[in-house]
């Protein structure tokens, strides 16, 4: 079994609603008709990445930075906060955003947020989100992530982490995704700078978003129709994880778990961003592919003791001027149209060998690229469970895959989308949820 960043699978199987599924994979048709079925999962997507964005929150003691961020512009207040990695208690100012509330649109059982913002030393941020559920109740506010972009070792003022015990009558943050007990109808989410107390640190978030989701309980999912990118393959990295067995392993047992940050760096290479050679320098210089070791080190979350927490890779990639969110898409074809768009999508799926012919092994929760599809429509993916880089480049069967990623069992169409701002989305499906 394939080891990886998303190693304990049990504690992100989707929280699932039944509602009278199909239950037989057909081959996929050609055409421009809808890419999902009527089982679908819904999911609904808000981000706010500029100035206008955020003046639709409240804001306390921030400002607008540039065209697309938010700074502190005066402290609000000071608090300690006692990491309990290692450091001991300091205290910090701190400044707030916090987003009017959005409605889902439907009763949803799960929330992941994310994020990008810059943090140099001396600062970092926490974003936290609160709802209101289908039976009308308020929840408290709950920590979606503690975010610094260095590691302590590098600079880095604390152990960046999600936060666990937070479970209630309302629901839980489990790792990276709230569950909710009761349906999630809206939510608000917060976003909380923070500095040494009279420093000039300028914390910066540049983006902050959430989707919010059901995933039907299926078994099997049916193939979605062509989508245009049959014959498309993105010029994207091939980097192996298991060039990187037994290196550092301080951080999630080693190279052999680093699916997570292997496909992120894939992702940031191919738009031509990265660490620089001062950055890498602490890498032992006989290590192919150091990017790979800096982004499992400085995407590692000290609670879940591994890489592979979803909204803390885009964030990393962030630290590169990219732009990024998680999100659930519903086939395929959606997946087609980030091609099109020149964007490759990571995908997070659980499977056995014989349920992906050509992967050669089995695994329960593993990452890896999309980066184009074949005349036929096929996905292109760089698997970064691989023995070299050479060998990174698979083709998967269209049907067997889109059934291990979207089904209940696996991650309920998991994906990270990274790109650079200003850099154009595909259009969203007419008719259904926004979740891009």
């Amino acid at each position: 079994m394939v080891s990886s960043g998303a190693r304990a699978w049990a504690r992100r199987v989707p929280l699932l609603v039944s509602i009278g599924l199909a239950t037989a994979v057909v081959a996929p048709v050609s055409g421009a008709g809808a890419v999902t079925a009527p089982d679908q999962s819904r999911v609904a997507y808000h981000q706010w990445t500029s100035v206008r964005d955020f003046a639709a929150g409240s804001s306390e003691g921030v400002r607008p930075y540039g065209a697309g961020a938010l700074t502190i512009a005066r402290p609000v207040g000071t608090t300690t906060y006692d990491d309990p990695y290692g450091g001991g208690a300091k205290k910090w100012d701190y400044a707030r955003w916090t987003s009017p509330a959005v409605p889902v649109g439907f009763g949803a059982s799960q929330l992941v947020a994310s994020w990008t913002a810059s943090t140099p030393h001396g600062s970092w941020l926490q974003v936290e989100m609160r709802g209101r559920t289908g039976a009308g109740a308020g929840t408290k506010w709950y920590v979606m992530g503690r975010w610094a972009a260095d590691d302590p070792g590098e600079g880095g003022d604390i152990h960046r982490t999600s936060v666990p015990g937070q479970a209630d009558g309302n629901g839980n943050v489990d790792i990276d995704t709230f569950v909710a007990k009761n349906s999630l109808t809206s939510y608000q989410l917060r976003v909380t700078l923070y500095r040494l107390p009279g420093g000039h640190v300028q914390p910066m978030l540049r983006s902050v978003g959430a989707m919010a989701s059901l995933v039907p309980d299926r078994k099997t999912v049916p193939v979605s129709p062509l989508g245009g990118a049959e014959g498309v393959e993105l010029k994207v990295p091939a980097y192996s994880q298991d060039v990187h067995k037994g290196q550092y392993p301080e951080y999630d047992g080693g190279g052999e778990a680093w699916c997570s940050p292997t496909s992120t760096s894939m992702v940031v290479a191919y738009w031509k961003r990265g660490p620089s050679k001062k950055d890498l320098a602490w890498v032992n210089p006989s290590y192919t592919d150091p990017q790979v070791d800096y982004a499992a080190r400085n995407a590692y979350d000290y609670n879940y003791q591994g890489a592979g927490n979803w909204p803390f890779n885009p964030a990393y990639a962030g630290r590169f001027g990219l732009n990024g969110f998680i999100t659930r898409l519903r086939s395929v074809a959606e997946i087609e149209q980030f091609i099109k768009a020149g964007i490759p999508v990571v995908t997070s799926q659980s499977f056995k060998a014989d349920e992906l012919p050509g992967a050669g092994y089995s695994t329960n929760g593993h990452l890896f690229v999309v980066v184009g599809f074949t005349k036929s429509g096929d996905p292109i993916v760089n698997d970064p469970a691989s023995a070299t880089d050479a060998a990174v480049r698979h083709v998967y069967p269209r049907a067997s895959f889109e059934n291990v990623w979207l089904r209940s069992s696996s991650s309920g169409g998991i994906a990270y989308i990274m790109y650079p701002k200003g850099h154009r989305l595909p259009p969203n499906v007419h008719g259904l949820d926004r979740n891009w």
